[in-house]
């Protein structure tokens, strides 16, 4: 990889964590469950959308370490999926097609690492139905962001590379 191309994964890694702390979330309630949607995903779509797979990737793992020091430590690995996806699919859709779909490879690490999470390995494990009910939580708030992230990729992207910056 090239210095240009690691440089940008690592400034855009930063910006996901960034993105991902609390003051820059909009809260968001859905019954019971209280949550906020953040933004880091933009970041990770737009290191793989604009400089492929392994920038997606290696910014989805830097973007991760926040939250996966507060909340979950296996969020490093789902967000590294989602940007390494995101880089393969934007070479054959347009990036609003890839973000979401990109979602869509990332969803069944998160539903299978959150479940054994909840109920093995969290500080006071939950009975299985809990660990549903919070999981089904976590999952409409993701799909709400990358819905939101994969609207602003589309309309970034090409202001962008209208701008020059390419790799």
């Amino acid at each position: 990889m090239k210095v240009k191309t690691m440089s940008f994964a690592a400034l855009m890694g930063a910006l996901a964590i960034v993105l991902s702390v609390p003051p820059l979330a909009v809260p968001i309630s859905l019954g019971s469950f209280e949550s906020s949607i953040h933004f880091f995903q933009l970041a990770v779509f737009l290191s793989g959308i604009l400089a492929g797979p392994i920038a997606g990737a290696v910014t989805g793992a830097v973007g991760g370490v926040y939250m996966a020091v507060t909340r979950i430590p296996f969020v490093v690995g789902g967000v590294a999926i989602l940007g390494g996806a995101v880089g393969l699919l934007a070479k054959r859709v347009r990036p609003l097609f890839a973000g979401l779909l990109a979602w869509v490879v990332q969803a069944p690490y998160v539903v299978v690492t959150d479940f054994f999470w909840f109920t093995l390995f969290s500080p006071g494990p939950v009975p299985p139905a809990a660990a549903w009910a919070i999981i089904t939580g976590i999952m409409i708030k993701l799909t709400l962001e990358a819905v939101v992230c994969s609207v602003l990729a589309e309309i970034l992207v090409p202001l962008i590379r209208r701008a020059g910056f390419s790799f």
